[in-house]
């Protein structure tokens, strides 16, 4: 009575799809196990890309014990337990939700880490750079799983079908394959949960895109490629509050709010209140996240009408890129490497050797002092260029230039 999914997890590196840049013959986890030298690492990606499956693996194949840890859910009285185990043999860790995993914890597990006594794979949904501890982070590689495609689920589809583990007179078209594909939200598991269920009816030899339909109800996110694609519903949606088409904008939410993906609908919302309204209009952001904050306290049906005035409010609102393009601009300098050292009078150490260094705005008229901020190296470069389309952006151009011709002035 297992499920399909769980009946055919892989039991190989090859049968995961989607991940050859890291389990693939020339993937940095295979080399760790051809070579028997595993490190500990992070693994991070979306829900259902094979986080757990790549770490069951990696336990399977590694000359080591191995151990589960659930950073959400055990103590550590547990973690004690299993560390105990290093006055034996060195041990694997398998720790996930990683990015949940308590200081106290951490303050136990780091020292067996550093020695070497314990090696880890860790598995989380966030972006571990911003989400786990430095201490721990420092001391893991950090490995991105990519997000499995419809190409991907469809292998594995196909792949179950022809296992021993579907015991089916049925044959599936190639639509019916692609729309359980597309229907997934980009997660093998569901996909085969899908099929599953798809199995079960009681209907012709050739199963159809139509009759795949009836059993797989609502799509998980993302609608069929040849009729509402989810993520170019997204877009559009996007693109149409950028280009100030009210009528365009309030579509395309009508079409989000019908698959009552609130979450993706308010992340999309601040992303373009900050990213194509910005210094337009600042005062947007905190109206719009005031608005998000509405909708997701009353819920759907009512959500509508807070996102509806938030949209409404932006696609008219007058529109700015500076910001973002600025950060992005920053941003490909320093990763060119054109970067010098942070100016001395503005260093702490120096400063404190020699206070003079550093002029303190606020003993000067209006805080305007003439004195560098940027490394020598770029101190000509300049990364915000504001528009006259709107008073606050123009506004901000004619403080910016006051500032510099004070600045020479002095």
């Amino acid at each position: 009575m297992k499920p399909l999914a769980h009946r055919l997890r892989p039991e190989t590196f090859e049968q995961v799809v989607g991940q050859d840049h890291l389990i693939g013959p020339k993937g940095i986890i295979s080399s760790m196990i051809k070579q028997n030298k595993l490190i500990s690492f992070i693994l991070y990606g979306n829900p259902g890309t094979g986080k757990t499956t790549i770490a069951s693996l990696v336990a399977r194949q590694a000359n080591m014990e191995s151990y589960s840890f659930s950073a959400a859910t055990d103590s550590k009285a547990r973690l004690k337990e299993l560390i105990d185990m290093t006055a034996y043999h060195d041990i694997l860790l398998i720790i996930d939700e990683i990015h949940r995993m308590k200081t106290d914890i951490q303050d136990y597990l780091l020292p067996f880490v550093e020695e070497g006594k314990v090696t880890i794979v860790g598995l989380t949904t966030q972006n571990p750079y911003m989400s786990v501890n430095p201490a721990i982070r420092s001391r893991c590689h950090i490995y991105r799983l990519n997000d499995i495609t419809e190409s991907d689920i469809i292998k594995v589809l196909e792949f179950a079908l022809e296992s021993d583990e579907v015991d089916t007179d049925h044959t599936l078209t190639k639509e019916a394959l692609s729309y359980i594909a597309q229907s997934a939200g980009g997660e093998v598991r569901t996909a085969l949960n899908m099929l599953e269920a798809t199995l079960l009816l009681d209907t012709e030899d050739t199963i159809t895109k139509e009759i795949a339909k009836l059993a797989i109800g609502k799509p998980i996110l993302k609608l069929d490629a040849s009729e509402d694609n989810y993520f170019d519903v997204l877009s559009a949606f996007q693109k149409s509050i950028r280009g100030s088409d009210v009528n365009a904008s309030l579509h395309y939410l009508a079409r989000l709010i019908v698959l009552e993906d609130l979450g993706s609908i308010i992340r999309r919302l601040i992303v373009i209140a900050y990213e194509d309204i910005g210094l337009a209009n600042p005062g947007i952001g905190p109206k719009v996240v005031a608005a998000c904050d509405a909708a997701l306290k009353v819920g759907f049906p009512e959500a509508r009408i807070p996102l509806s005035v938030a949209v409404i409010d932006m696609a008219i609102s007058p529109k700015s890129n500076t910001a973002i393009e600025a950060i992005d601009q920053a941003i490909s300098v320093y990763q060119t490497g054109k970067v010098g050292p942070i100016p001395k009078h503005i260093l702490n150490r120096e400063i404190k050797a020699n206070a003079a260094l550093y002029k303190f705005p606020h003993n000067y008229p209006k805080a305007i002092v003439n004195q560098t901020y940027m490394p020598e190296s770029i101190q000509q470069d300049h990364y915000y260029h504001p528009k006259d389309d709107s008073n606050y952006e123009k506004a901000l151009k004619e403080r910016l230039l006051w500032i510099e011709k004070k600045k020479q002035s002095m």
